[in-house]
């Protein structure tokens, strides 16, 4: 992406933190997603054969333009080195964050920006962070809870 692409981004993204020594990471406003579009689709594609197949990265892109779906990158220096996407879920009695795919490289560089989404999850009304994943996130996230298991059949 280059140096002047990210500093561009960092000037009207909706939120940034930092998250290792060199890396940050941004809330990428609606109107911004297009543009970064090409560099973030490649880190998304790497969570969809952990999935069901309920939803591509294409799928994503007009949520995210709509702003019914948040995208996050983290960044060193000009390179994109993750992205992930959320959805605010409104149950009927609470409000979460859900973090719908999460893909990209050299994880201790990106993932200490995960208080970052706790605090975007708390200022947009949501009491609780969901995440839906394969077996292995159990042993990343601590404190958090493995409330259940989801089994699929295909029929």
């Amino acid at each position: 992406m280059g140096q002047i692409g990210i500093r561009d981004l960092a000037k009207v993204c909706i939120g940034m933190a930092q998250a290792g020594i060199n890396c940050k990471a941004f809330l990428i406003h609606p109107t911004e997603v297009d543009a970064i579009w090409p560099h973030v689709e490649g880190h998304l594609e790497k969570a969809t054969p952990h999935s069901e197949g309920e939803m591509l990265p294409e799928d994503m892109k007009p949520l995210l333009e709509k702003a019914e779906m948040q995208l996050w990158i983290a960044v060193e220096g000009g390179d994109v080195l993750a992205a992930m996407v959320t959805q605010h879920i409104p149950y009927p009695r609470k409000r979460v964050l859900r973090v719908v795919s999460i893909g990209g490289g050299d994880m201790n560089k990106w993932f200490p920006f995960y208080p970052e989404l706790e605090n975007y999850a708390k200022s947009s009304g949501c009491s609780h962070l969901e995440a839906w994943g394969r077996k292995g996130w159990g042993k990343i996230l601590k404190g958090w809870t493995n409330s259940y298991h989801i089994f699929t059949k295909e029929i």
